[in-house]
Protein backbone atom coordinates (compact mmCIF):
# COMPACT_ATOMS: atom_id res chain seq x y z
CA UNK A 1 0.00 0.00 0.00
CA UNK A 2 3.00 2.57 0.55
CA UNK A 3 3.88 2.32 -3.04
CA UNK A 4 0.16 3.14 -4.26
CA UNK A 5 0.57 5.80 -1.74
CA UNK A 6 3.51 7.25 -2.94
CA UNK A 7 2.79 7.32 -6.54
CA UNK A 8 -0.18 9.08 -5.87
CA UNK A 9 1.66 11.53 -3.99
CA UNK A 10 3.87 11.52 -6.79
CA UNK A 11 1.21 12.32 -8.80
CA UNK A 12 0.02 15.12 -6.75
CA UNK A 13 3.61 16.45 -6.32
CA UNK A 14 2.72 17.05 -10.33
CA UNK A 15 -0.24 18.85 -10.20
CA UNK A 16 0.94 21.40 -8.24
CA UNK A 17 4.20 22.04 -9.61
CA UNK A 18 2.25 22.64 -13.29
CA UNK A 19 -0.69 24.45 -10.94
CA UNK A 20 1.85 27.14 -9.93
CA UNK A 21 2.13 28.36 -13.35
CA UNK A 22 -1.32 28.69 -13.60
CA UNK A 23 -1.53 30.69 -10.05
CA UNK A 24 0.07 33.90 -11.18
CA UNK A 25 2.13 34.09 -8.62
CA UNK A 26 -1.23 33.47 -6.48
CA UNK A 27 -3.12 36.01 -7.79
CA UNK A 28 -5.84 33.71 -9.18
CA UNK A 29 -8.36 32.35 -6.74
CA UNK A 30 -8.73 28.74 -7.97
CA UNK A 31 -5.86 27.78 -9.47
CA UNK A 32 -4.06 28.99 -6.31
CA UNK A 33 -6.58 27.29 -4.21
CA UNK A 34 -6.32 23.25 -6.30
CA UNK A 35 -2.60 24.01 -5.96
CA UNK A 36 -2.20 24.66 -2.06
CA UNK A 37 -4.65 21.42 -1.68
CA UNK A 38 -2.46 19.54 -4.26
CA UNK A 39 0.38 20.49 -1.73
CA UNK A 40 -1.05 19.32 0.93
CA UNK A 41 -2.31 16.48 -0.40
CA UNK A 42 0.77 15.17 -1.80
CA UNK A 43 2.93 15.57 1.29
CA UNK A 44 0.24 13.97 3.68
CA UNK A 45 0.32 10.76 1.42
CA UNK A 46 4.30 10.99 1.13
CA UNK A 47 4.18 10.97 4.99
CA UNK A 48 1.72 7.86 4.63
CA UNK A 49 4.10 6.34 2.24
CA UNK A 50 7.46 6.71 4.75
CA UNK A 51 5.49 4.96 7.54
CA UNK A 52 6.65 1.71 5.42
CA UNK A 53 9.35 3.23 2.95
CA UNK A 54 12.90 3.92 3.89
CA UNK A 55 12.78 7.90 3.86
CA UNK A 56 15.87 8.12 1.17
CA UNK A 57 13.85 6.16 -1.30
CA UNK A 58 10.60 7.54 -1.05
CA UNK A 59 11.46 10.87 -1.18
CA UNK A 60 13.43 10.23 -3.76
CA UNK A 61 10.82 8.27 -5.75
CA UNK A 62 8.47 10.85 -4.86
CA UNK A 63 10.81 13.75 -6.63
CA UNK A 64 11.60 11.63 -9.01
CA UNK A 65 7.96 11.22 -10.46
CA UNK A 66 7.73 15.04 -9.92
CA UNK A 67 10.29 15.59 -12.30
CA UNK A 68 9.79 13.86 -15.04
CA UNK A 69 5.77 14.54 -14.91
CA UNK A 70 6.69 17.91 -14.57
CA UNK A 71 9.02 18.00 -17.49
CA UNK A 72 6.29 16.07 -19.38
CA UNK A 73 3.61 17.98 -19.02
CA UNK A 74 5.63 21.04 -19.65
CA UNK A 75 6.65 20.09 -23.04
CA UNK A 76 3.17 19.19 -23.82
CA UNK A 77 1.32 21.96 -22.23
CA UNK A 78 3.86 25.11 -22.36
CA UNK A 79 6.06 23.94 -25.77
CA UNK A 80 9.09 23.67 -23.86
CA UNK A 81 11.74 22.05 -25.65
CA UNK A 82 12.04 18.24 -26.34
CA UNK A 83 15.24 18.19 -27.13
CA UNK A 84 17.28 14.74 -27.49
CA UNK A 85 19.18 15.46 -24.49
CA UNK A 86 16.49 16.39 -22.60
CA UNK A 87 14.32 13.18 -23.21
CA UNK A 88 17.49 11.01 -22.29
CA UNK A 89 17.86 12.86 -18.96
CA UNK A 90 14.18 12.20 -18.54
CA UNK A 91 14.92 8.78 -19.56
CA UNK A 92 17.86 8.22 -17.01
CA UNK A 93 15.33 9.23 -13.99
CA UNK A 94 12.40 7.12 -15.23
CA UNK A 95 15.31 4.11 -14.85
CA UNK A 96 16.81 5.47 -11.80
CA UNK A 97 12.74 5.43 -10.20
CA UNK A 98 12.44 1.73 -11.06
CA UNK A 99 15.68 1.09 -10.00
CA UNK A 100 15.16 2.33 -6.63
CA UNK A 101 11.92 0.43 -6.80
CA UNK A 102 12.89 -2.98 -7.56
CA UNK A 103 16.25 -2.54 -4.96
CA UNK A 104 13.99 -1.63 -1.70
Amino acid sequence: MAWIYLVIAGFFEVGWAIGLKYTEGFTRIVPSTLTIVSMIVSVLLLGLALRELPVGTGYAVWTGIGTVGTAVLGIYLFGEPATAARLACIALIVSGIAGLKFLS
